[in-house]
C-alpha cells in the first residue's frame, strides 16, 4: 500500500471520530469547520485567517463549487448554521478549504 492510500485511511479515521459535517450543495461531507472570532477564552490565537473555513477532502469536493450553499450541522454558538462558499482553496495535501461568509 502506497503513502497515499494510507494517508486517506488515516484521514477518514480522524474525520470520524473529529470532524464536523456540513451539507454542501445538498450534500453531506465530513470536514473540519473552523470560525476565527470564537477563539478560547484564555489566551488568544493570532491568524492571518479572518472568513469561516470548512475543509473537506479532495476526494470529497467532486461537484462542489463557488455560490452554493453550505450548512454546518454545530450549534450556533459554536458558528454552525448557513453559509455562502465564496471560494475553493486547495492546499496540494489531499484538502480543500472552503472559504465561507455568513449569511
Amino acid at each position: 500500500m502506497g503513502f497515499r492510500e494510507l494517508s486517506d485511511d488515516m484521514d477518514a479515521l480522524v474525520l470520524d471520530g473529529l470532524g464536523d459535517t456540513g451539507t454542501v450543495g445538498g450534500r453531506e461531507i465530513a470536514g473540519f469547520f473552523s470560525a476565527p472570532w470564537l477563539q478560547p477564552r484564555m489566551g488568544r490565537i493570532i491568524t492571518g485567517l479572518r472568513e469561516p473555513r470548512f475543509e473537506i477532502r479532495v476526494c470529497d469536493a467532486d461537484g462542489v463549487e463557488e455560490g452554493q450553499l453550505v450548512d454546518i450541522d454545530l450549534p450556533a454558538q459554536d458558528g454552525g448554521g448557513l453559509y455562502d462558499l465564496v471560494k475553493l482553496e486547495p492546499d496540494g495535501d489531499g484538502w480543500v478549504a472552503l472559504l465561507l461568509r455568513a449569511r
